[in-house]
């Protein structure tokens, strides 16, 4: 799987605005620097992010951006899916969508497969998981197969 520039970007401004309240708000030029995004990347990704529901923001001397919803209740699948679409799709197809021919038939299951386990690992870790620095028991395990950090 392959992870977009704006996706990771998605997910820290996320981690970022964690930390702030109505109240407090988290401005934008913190985010940027904190996670050394452009600005103008920043600036598109917290519109869809207040857009799809996930985050809130004011302007104003005291303005800034905070979670539209506890980080327990935010998962990276919905923030993923929300900038990017789909989780995962084979040409832009859903992986249940798709026909293949002869001897390629197999590959629609093991493409449906693929995004299940993308999602199923997406699904179990929340913004809370990632501020806490704890990572949910499916993740831990998967991570602590020494084979699986290497590069293919």
């Amino acid at each position: 799987m392959r992870v977009s520039a704006k996706a990771d970007y998605a997910v820290r401004v996320m981690i970022e605005l964690a930390g702030g309240t109505e109240e407090s708000p988290v401005a934008r030029e913190r985010i940027a620097e904190a996670q050394d995004i452009p600005p103008r990347f920043l600036e598109t990704i917290l519109t869809e992010l207040r857009y799809a529901g996930l985050a809130r923001g004011r302007t104003g001397e005291d303005g800034g951006y905070w979670l539209a919803r506890p980080a327990a209740e935010i998962t990276l699948a919905e923030i993923i899916s929300e900038v990017d679409g789909p989780l995962a799709s084979v040409r832009g197809t859903p992986p249940d969508e798709l026909t293949f021919r002869g001897d390629a038939r197999p590959l629609k299951e093991v493409w449906i497969a693929l995004g299940a386990n993308v999602r199923e690992v997406l699904e179990s870790v929340t913004l809370g998981d990632l501020v806490a620095g704890q990572l949910p028991e499916p993740v831990l395990r998967i991570v602590s197969d020494p084979e699986v950090g290497q590069a293919r």
